[in-house]
């Protein structure tokens, strides 16, 4: 048992815990879900993660294990002696994480680098967590419903499903973290030994920039530095008060300024803006190249600028059609402002792809740009294609305005 002394971070041995994460696991009434994640210092488990809960099946209770390399996941239903040399195999991996779920509540482990264990334990909440033993479910989400997050703000109940009322949402979350995953590997190669720095410009509610902070720490056993920035006081405040009900630690924080303003101490390896209004998405971009961020996301939204100055200049011809009706004006600035925006990234020296990171039937604002830094020249090509763009439409981006001296120095390959 774990007592009840541990509603903050206990130092202890790392064998008597472990040995407790055991006895939890081999507990086929007790046990709701538990997961292994991460890595300790100088090690590498033989798994990325690994899932254990109790099933029924038609030959009785079994332990269903499922340990997960960096292409697929691998399942087995084990009993008895089984059970006990699979949970004993995974024990002694150096995983860095351990997160356990039974009905009494929820205990967290995480193995500092000295080696020894870290010990959060928290009791179940008013509606105790009840197993789900069943064996056929739903394909493995990358945020599982039942996570405390999801819970605290709403998207789940306590019981750990989905609302209906919030399913759009809980899509959006999890899209937006399969759009985060196939750049993960460059970010964490930017980040090397150290914690991966994230700031989140323009966070607002931060359903996104919390549930991107939950799948690094819990599923990949990273240790992250995330900065959430918002221009409300009322966001800063209702964030922080999240994060500290969650228990998180100080490893997420948000504070209360412009995306202009923000200096972080040391330059991000991510930068994300989800949802910035008008400019404040270009404003997020400057930001982002002038850091040389490694990995940048960003889901522009209202695209007023480029509809304005559509307005005030002729269109080339034949496009008169294209912006003579009010609503395919408003579409094609969208499509027109993402284009000059993947352009000029590219100029900067990102390898930039436009991908929808959620379908349309559930956000009318589903356009990422997702970019890595490489730091390579521009290619004439696109140079040539972008200014051909611009000067034929008649239009100045914003981005190009707030990097006039990067992208004057990027195009006749000089240095600012």
């Amino acid at each position: 048992m774990w007592g009840t002394g541990h509603n903050v971070w206990m130092a202890e041995p790392l064998k008597p815990v472990l040995e407790r994460v055991r006895a939890d696991l081999l507990d086929a009434d007790r046990l709701v879900r538990a997961v292994a994640a991460g890595r300790r210092r100088g090690e590498r488990p033989a798994y990325r993660r690994a899932e254990l809960r109790w099933v029924d099946l038609r030959q009785g209770r079994r332990l269903q294990v499922v340990t997960f390399d960096d292409r697929q996941a691998f399942t087995s239903n084990v009993a008895g002696a089984e059970a006990a040399t699979a949970v004993e195999q995974l024990i002694d991996e150096p995983f860095g994480n351990w997160h356990v779920e039974t009905i009494d509540g929820t205990v967290q482990v995480r193995v500092t680098k000295k080696g020894d264990a870290q010990v959060h334990a928290s009791p179940a909440g008013q509606v105790p967590a009840e197993p789900d033993r069943a064996h056929d479910r739903v394909k493995p989400r990358l945020l599982d419903p039942a996570d405390p997050f999801l819970r605290a703000v709403g998207i789940s109940d306590a019981n750990g499903r989905i609302r209906p009322a919030r399913r759009d949402k809980y899509r959006q979350v999890e899209e937006f973290l399969r759009a985060l995953e196939p750049v993960l590997e460059r970010a964490r190669a930017a980040a090397g030994d150290g914690r991966l720095r994230i700031v989140d410009l323009g966070c607002g509610n931060a359903y996104l920039t919390f549930a991107a902070y939950r799948w690094l720490t819990d599923r990949h056993g990273l240790e992250v530095d995330l900065v959430g920035v918002d221009v409300r006081s009322q966001a800063r405040q209702r964030n922080t008060e999240l994060a500290g009900a969650l228990d998180w630690g100080d490893g997420i924080r948000f504070v209360e300024g412009t995306i202009e303003d923000f200096e972080p101490s040391v330059e991000p390896h991510v930068v994300l803006a989800l949802h910035a209004c008008d400019t404040a998405s270009d404003d997020a971009l400057a930001r982002a190249v002038r850091w040389r961020a490694p990995v940048v996301l960003v889901a522009p939204c209202c695209h007023h600028d480029v509809q304005r100055q559509l307005l005030g200049s002729p269109p080339p011809r034949p496009y008169g059609p294209l912006t003579r009706h009010g609503i395919l004006r408003e579409r094609f600035a969208d499509v027109l402002t993402d284009a000059v925006r993947a352009s000029l990234l590219r100029i900067l020296g990102y390898r930039v792809e436009v991908v929808e990171f959620v379908a349309s039937v559930h956000t009318p604002r589903n356009t990422l740009l997702r970019a890595v830094h490489t730091g390579s020249a521009p290619d004439p090509a696109h140079v040539a294609e972008y200014t051909e763009l611009t000067a034929a439409w008649g239009i100045l981006p914003a981005l190009h305005s707030r990097l006039a001296t990067e992208v004057d120095a990027a195009m006749t390959g000089t240095r600012p």
